[in-house]
């Protein structure tokens, strides 16, 4: 994205895998929730995206996790683009199969951007309609015209764009989804479904990818099975029992005393505390600004500073997490605690006061309370707050002019999610507001999220190192009406979208910097979420059969490249 590629153009392997990693065996991973669509590449339906996207449907080109935003060749065997990425070019690889064995040619790759443009999900509707032309230049090469977009990362999304074959997928019934697999050119075809709890990926003996410099030490396994589990305690006991093999915990409790501590002792079960350069992921309390009870900026601060964050971290977690404070913490993206400079003063002239001065001076942080529960001072300035919005505080129930009580509903999936809520709740309490717990299942929460049917709900994004494009999905005003995106809070701000289009026209790393922490500001000033907590360290609990690299790339821990040790 910025500045040279950090592989020689001869690179044998990634820096991060096992070249010659142990091939074969099984592994099995324990998904919460449920699917009814093998299509991950629509709306409609609940499709495993992360399980099928590079598995079995390969985009052009593939991504470094040690480095911020680079790509290398894979489906395509070169890229050309001019310094000013008006176009971008891709020459295919001639040895480039679908797992049909028809290969696969300039017409599918504008077959797909074509098909995921007019039929994709709104982040590909909203990249690919970026594309002003695409022509095909001969039986190799594939031009995309980008000259009106004015977006430097496009060639990247466009390289990162998954290909499917023209010949094996209909454009009327694409957005049907359902359970029909998806022919792919990746490593793995889906040979078992068993609809709504598991479906299993086997190695495509013919691959054609084997042994690329992107591909070596990659998808070592010889099948991939993902079982799904409807409740959270089950998930747990099942990793207990080995029935999976890889548990990502989010749980301080779990990840302190859950676990067999015999099994750790002897070695048969690993707990791995995985450190990762990226931003922490930013989990929060998402207030949804389509409804009149949260527009008001000073209902949704004084609601973030009733949140007693420090008494949940003691009581609820241990202690062992940190509160998150920025929507890219712990990376130089980050605003928090650092004044503005010059160059983001600037960008940010055009709209003023929509960066509040402590946040622009890098003097705010969010809410410290005394810990107890009931910090009466914290209690005082948000009702204070509230007031100046004109809500009151009267016979215990917090009320507006017309004498509505303020009350609203906390949409959450799961029952650790249940606990948060629950000490959320009691805090709202003490100002007079209800807040009603409505835990659902996995496959309601996520038809609500789609259509945003929810005051408030809990939610996580993560971020890169090399934000763009998806930032316009997460808070862009174009994604605040159209169902199945991921601006939540329904933001609608033309600072935001300013910045975001600054992020994707930087021609430097440094542009970069200052244009994503000139968002950060505009996104905190907004108080659109209450920020929750992160852990310090990735926490990761794996059976002693699956084996990982020592090398931990920039972004972290990269399960598809680790392997089933031969004889276990």
């Amino acid at each position: 994205m910025h500045g040279e590629p950090a592989l020689p153009s001869d690179f044998s392997a990634l820096s991060y895998v096992r070249p010659d990693a142990p091939q074969g065996g099984r592994i099995t991973y324990g998904v919460l929730g449920t699917f009814d669509s093998l299509n991950p590449f629509i709306v409609r339906g609940t499709a495993p995206q992360q399980a099928i996207g590079n598995n079995v449907i390969e985009p052009l080109m593939a991504r470094s996790y040690n480095e911020p935003f680079t790509l290398y060749g894979l489906l395509a065997e070169s890229i050309a683009t001019p310094d000013d990425r008006s176009f971008v070019e891709f020459r295919l690889n001639p040895k480039a199969r679908f797992s049909d064995g028809q290969p696969v040619t300039p017409e599918d790759v504008v077959f797909s951007w074509q098909l995921l443009r007019d039929h994709g999900r709104p982040n590909h509707r909203t990249y690919y309609s970026k594309v002003s032309k695409a022509e095909i230049i001969d039986e190799r090469t594939i031009r995309f015209d980008i000259s009106r977009s004015g977006d430097r990362e496009l060639p990247l999304i466009l390289g990162l764009m998954p290909i499917l074959p023209k010949h094996a997928t209909n454009p009327e019934t694409f957005e049907n989804g359902g359970l029909e697999p998806l022919v792919g050119s990746g490593p793995y075809v889906i040979s078992q479904v068993d609809a709504g709890r598991s479906f299993t990926l086997s190695r495509n003996p013919d691959y054609w990818g084997n042994g690329l410099p992107t591909t070596r030490g990659w998808g070592n396994y010889g099948e991939i099975r993902y079982d799904f589990y409807r409740d959270a305690n089950t998930l747990l006991e099942a990793f207990r029992r080995g029935l999976y093999d890889i548990r990502v915990e989010t749980d301080p409790a779990t990840w302190l005393t859950g676990y067999d501590e015999q099994a750790v002792r002897d070695g048969r079960l690993v707990k791995d505390e995985i450190v990762s350069g990226a931003p922490k992921p930013i989990s929060a309390f998402v207030f949804n600004t389509r409804r009149p009870i949260f527009q008001d900026v000073r209902v949704r601060e004084a609601l973030e500073i009733l949140f007693d964050a420090e008494w949940a971290n003691t009581n609820l977690y241990h202690g062992l997490l940190a509160r998150t404070g920025s929507y890219f913490h712990g990376s130089e993206l980050s605003a928090l605690r650092r004044p503005a400079s010059e160059a983001e003063r600037a960008l940010l002239a055009p709209f003023p006061n929509v960066v509040r001065d402590d946040i622009l001076e890098g003097a705010w942080k969010p809410p410290v309370t005394d810990g107890s529960g009931r910090d009466r001072d914290q209690l005082r300035t948000a009702l204070t707050l509230l007031r100046s919005a004109g809500w009151q505080l009267a016979d215990g129930t917090l009320k507006n002019e017309r004498g509505e009580p303020f009350r609203f509903e906390l949409l959450i999936r799961t029952k650790e999610q249940e606990r948060i809520a629950i000490a959320y709740a009691r805090d709202l309490g003490r100002a007079g507001i209800q807040a009603d717990i409505r835990l659902v299942d996995a496959v309601q929460f996520d038809s609500r999220l789609l259509s945003y049917d929810f005051d408030m709900t809990q939610y996580a994004w993560d971020s890169s190192l090399s934000p763009g494009n998806e930032q316009a999905f997460y808070w862009g005003s174009s994604a605040a009406d159209a169902p199945g995106t991921r601006n939540y809070m329904g933001t609608k701000q033309p600072a935001i979208d300013a910045m975001i289009s600054t992020i994707t026209a930087a021609r430097s790393r440094d542009d970069l910097v200052t244009a994503t922490r000139a968002l950060d500001r505009v996104l905190l000033s907004g108080f659109y979420v209450i920020p929750l907590f992160h852990q310090p360290k990735k926490w990761i609990a794996r059976w002693s059969h699956i084996g990982r690299p020592q090398i931990t790339p920039l972004y972290g821990a990269i399960p598809e490249v680790w392997w089933r040790e031969l004889g276990q």
